[in-house]
């Protein structure tokens, strides 16, 4: 089955050129499929992990991830899509996939997996609405509560119904209804899905480019970890202010109170914030952040839904908060080159340096550094759209919790 279903995945990308039309409303019920589009991505990634304190330090993955979907076109406000999903082993399973019982090797999460991951009908019949059913991405601001986890192979992808309204300009009104979690850790998982009555409430107003207010309330009702039902709601206020000449400042203000929901057999409060200047000056940007997640010592601020790889470093030690909650302090460097020639132009270069402490006590949580470069190229041939090249490394350095980490990864990313 496995073999059949990569096979699929991976036709020929002249297959692509036939069915590659723009999606567009429809005449007939026909032009749902002649005015669709045949959509896909293949991901190759390589990721080395060594950990201390395993009796296997080093942990060494060769994935593939295919997608292959169809969307219609539109037919009397009607529209459809469907995306197939799978994640392949290439080699040896030399480290833990939260699957294989490895568990005396460092984590890669990327299980082997097929599924379905979209297939949702969407309406758009009432003035300024749509309403989706079905199994769809969800991604709400910058992911650091409601995300798909795109940097894990398998995504996370939410069975729902969602319903958005734009009642004036500019503002965006969106509530989404979740009975199932489709988890990265793919079928074979213990706890594959989380499923529950979960509530996604969000609206965003944008008053102009140096202003955007978003502002949320997340009900989370899951009944395999019950310790992680919570009713999280905030507020995000993001920006981009021109100072002088080409000097720009980009802002992003949070703040969020979490507390126990439904059936969770704790009871706690704690409070989030995030507090992120950057100076922009052409290909250079200067960023400094302070985040930090509270906790009491028994429980601490969670967010399970998160693309929590964006956040707290990228060796990804911090998935789980500390009961003694998290303070993250880091500073960024980038630069993207440009005015050279078209093979390097584009060119991201990315240094992020974090300093990790208890949110509740004094305790240091180590340091970690951050590296990254990646390329885009955006082409025609064979039907591809563009493909990315990206080379990233962490490097966590433990003191009071943890052990020694770090990871290398090197992929590369074509989209049809």
């Amino acid at each position: 089955m496995k073999k059949r279903l990569l096979q699929y995945l991976l036709l020929p990308a002249s297959l692509f050129a036939l069915l590659q039309v723009p999606s567009a409303q429809a005449d007939s019920p026909e032009d749902l499929f002649s005015k669709g589009k045949v959509f896909g991505q293949l991901r190759y990634r390589y990721e080395n992990v060594d950990q201390a304190g395993l009796a296997h330090t080093t942990g060494v993955a060769n994935t593939l991830r295919a997608n292959l979907g169809f969307e219609t076109g539109t037919y009397k406000d009607f529209k459809a899509l469907v995306e197939l999903q799978t994640v392949q082993r290439l080699g040896d399973d030399d480290y833990n996939d939260t699957v294989n019982g490895k568990t005396t090797y460092p984590t890669i999460a990327d299980p082997e997996n097929n599924e379905f991951n979209q297939a949702w009908i969407m309406w758009s019949g009432l003035p300024k609405t749509s309403l989706k059913l079905g199994r769809q991405n969800i991604i709400l601001d910058n992911q650091r509560f409601v995300g798909n986890v795109g940097w894990r192979q398998n995504d996370q992808t939410y069975d729902a119904g969602t319903a958005t309204f734009t009642p004036v300009e500019k503002l965006i009104l969106s509530y989404s209804y979740v009975w199932n979690i489709n988890r990265i850790f793919g079928e074979h998982n213990a706890i594959p899905d989380y499923t529950g009555a979960n509530h996604l409430i969000h609206g965003e107003y944008t008053f102009a480019d140096w202003l955007k207010i978003a502002a949320y309330d997340y009900l989370l009702d899951i009944h395999q970890k019950q310790t992680l039902s919570s009713q999280t709601y905030g507020a995000q206020a993001t920006g981009k202010v021109p100072l002088v000449a080409d000097l720009k400042l980009q802002y992003l203000a949070e703040y969020a109170h979490q507390a126990d929901y439904k059936d969770s057999p704790i009871n706690f409060h704690a409070s989030y914030y995030h507090l992120s200047p950057s100076l922009l000056w052409k290909g250079v940007t200067l960023q400094a952040g302070m985040e930090s997640l509270g906790g009491d010592g028994a429980n601490a601020f969670q967010s399970p839904l998160a693309t929590l790889h964006a956040f707290n470093g990228w060796a990804d030690e911090f998935l789980t908060t500390p009961a003694n909650g998290l303070e993250d302090r880091y500073g960024r460097v980038g630069y993207k080159l440009s005015g050279l020639n078209k093979w390097v132009d584009g060119t991201t270069f990315d240094a992020v340096y974090h300093d990790f402490n208890a949110e509740n006590t004094s305790a240091d949580y180590g340091t970690e550094w951050n590296f990254q470069v990646s390329k885009t190229f955006k082409t025609e041939d064979f039907n591809i759209k563009e493909w990315t090249v990206t080379a990233k490394y962490a490097d966590y350095n433990a003191d009071t919790l943890f052990t020694d980490t770090n990871k290398f990864w090197l992929m590369v990313d074509l989209k049809f």
